[in-house]
C-alpha cells in the first residue's frame, strides 16, 4: 500500500490465476494484440487450463493465433474479429478456418470500421454505433446484426453497429506500475479501444516499474487504473513485445503445423500434443518458459 497526498492506494498486482477467476462461463472476453504481437499469452494459457467453456471471444482488429488456439482448445464459442491469421506464416488461423467451414463456432462477420465503431458503441455506453462503410456491400445480409437504416438527419443509408460490450479483457503491455497505470511501446490504439469497451481490465506486463517513474511522464500512460496487473516477463511469447523480444516464428510454426493437421487430417494427434506439451502441462508460466529454455528465449531478445 502507498500513499499519494495523503490517500491510501492498494496494489494491484495479481496472478494469472487471479487474472482468469474474473471469468465466468458464457461471458464475453476481450484479448489484446496485433497479429504476431503483444498478446497476453501467460493469461491465455492459464484461462485454457482454468478449464472455461462457452466464451465470446472479442480478437483484436487483426487478431493473431491467440485466438486460434482458444478455438482449438475448445474455450471459444463465437469470435469476434475482422482477421485471424498469422501475417506472413499462416494466411488464416488453421483452427479458427476450420471452425467456421464446420460451424464450430459463431463468427461475428464485420470489417475494421464496424469493429472500432462497435467499440466505441460500448465504451460510450450506447446500444450502436453509425457507420457508412457497408453501405451497398453485402456484409449487412452475412451478419444481419449490422442494420441499414435512414440518416434522420440527412436521410441517407448509414449501418447501426451493435455495441461490443465486454466482460473482461486482457492485454499485455510494456511496463506498469503497481496500481494499475500501464505504458505500451509502439502504438496503443487498439489495446485502448478494447479496454475502454470493457467492463474490467487486466494486463500482464514485462517490467514492474516505480510509480514515480509513471508520475514522471504522464503523457506515456497509455490506460490508468487498470484492474489488475500480472507481471510476466516474456509474457507474449511465442509473439513479440515491442522493445523487447521478437515472435518466435519456429515456435508459431510449430504451432501452425499441428493446427494445419486438424484442419486438413481432421487428426487432433497434433493440436493435442501442442497442448499438452506448452499450456495444459506447464503448471504455471514460470514453468512453460522453462519448457522454452533461456537459450531460445534470449535469442529472440531485441539488444
Amino acid at each position: 500500500m502507498s500513499t499519494v497526498e495523503g490517500h491510501a492506494r492498494r496494489s494491484r498486482l495479481v496472478s494469472e490465476a487471479d487474472a482468469v477467476a474474473a471469468v465466468a462461463d458464457g461471458m464475453t472476453i476481450g484479448i489484446g494484440g496485433f497479429i504476431n504481437s503483444g498478446h497476453p499469452m501467460s493469461i491465455v494459457r492459464e484461462l485454457i487450463r482454468s478449464g472455461r467453456r462457452d466464451l465470446t471471444v472479442v480478437g483484436a482488429a487483426s487478431a493473431g493465433l491467440e485466438i486460434d488456439l482458444l478455438i482449438a482448445a475448445g474455450v471459444a464459442a463465437k469470435v469476434v474479429t475482422p482477421y485471424v491469421g498469422a501475417e506472413g506464416l499462416a494466411g488464416v488461423g488453421p483452427a479458427f478456418r476450420r471452425a467456421a467451414q464446420t460451424d464450430s463456432i459463431e463468427v461475428f462477420e464485420l470489417d475494421e470500421a464496424h469493429y472500432y465503431a462497435g467499440l466505441r458503441a460500448s465504451a460510450q455506453r450506447v446500444p450502436f454505433n453509425p457507420w457508412v462503410a457497408g453501405v451497398g456491400t453485402s456484409l449487412p445480409e452475412v451478419n444481419p446484426a449490422l442494420k441499414v437504416f435512414q440518416d434522420p438527419i440527412k436521410g441517407t443509408p448509414v449501418i447501426a453497429v451493435p455495441a461490443i460490450e465486454i466482460d473482461v479483457c486482457f492485454l499485455h503491455v510494456a511496463c506498469s506500475d503497481a496500481y494499475g497505470n500501464v505504458q505500451h511501446n509502439g502504438t496503443a490504439y487498439g489495446d485502448v479501444a478494447i479496454s475502454a469497451a470493457s467492463e474490467r481490465t487486466f494486463v500482464s506486463t514485462e517490467r514492474i516499474i516505480p510509480s514515480e517513474q509513471i508520475r514522471a511522464a504522464p503523457w506515456l500512460t497509455t490506460i490508468d487504473g487498470v484492474t489488475g496487473v500480472v507481471r510476466a516477463p516474456f509474457g507474449a511469447h511465442p509473439f513479440s513485445a515491442e522493445g523487447y523480444y521478437r515472435p518466435d516464428e519456429q515456435h508459431i510454426r510449430r504451432y501452425i503445423a499441428a493446427a494445419e493437421s486438424w484442419l486438413r487430417k481432421d487428426s487432433r494427434d497434433g493440436i493435442d500434443e501442442y497442448l499438452d506439451h506448452y499450456v495444459l502441462g506447464p503448471a504455471d508460466h514460470m514453468d512453460y518458459l522453462d519448457r522454452i529454455g533461456a537459450r531460445r528465449l534470449f535469442d529472440l531478445y531485441e539488444y
